[in-house]
């Protein structure tokens, strides 16, 4: 089992930053092979791929809609990823969550991770 946590969300100004952190814990097995992600969940809306990283060799990928104003990155010392927000719009409120899971061919795809947090919520005013 993986236990992921996550913290760091809020209320910001639009044009404002964020910075959230996921730290998994548990029996990982082959650390190397797991994918770290995070989606979100904005009200009325379906949850939605933002990005993820691979832990073997550090590939990362982004949602269409954060690519360039986000920034996945981790911390291996602490097994703890973080999710650099900048340039924040009031259409990223949303309920962010982590996840992860290895081996995964497609890492934008939810049906494919293992472990979930809690979630944390974002909250951007206008």
């Amino acid at each position: 089992q993986v236990q992921l946590v996550e913290s760091g969300g809020g209320v910001v100004q639009a044009g404002g930053s964020l910075t959230l952190s996921c730290t998994a814990s548990g029996a990982f097995g082959d650390y190397n092979g797991y994918v770290m992600g995070w989606f979100r969940q904005g009200p009325g809306k379906v949850r939605e791929f933002v990005a993820s990283i691979r832990l073997n060799y550090d590939r990362t990928e982004y949602g269409g809609a954060v690519k360039d104003r986000f920034t996945i990155y981790r911390e291996n010392a602490k097994n703890t990823v973080f999710l650099q927000m900048t340039n924040l719009k009031p259409e990223d409120t949303a309920v962010y969550s982590c996840s992860t899971g290895p081996y995964l061919r497609d890492s934008t795809d939810e049906r494919e991770y293992s472990y979930w947090g809690q979630g944390t919520q974002v909250t951007v005013s206008s």
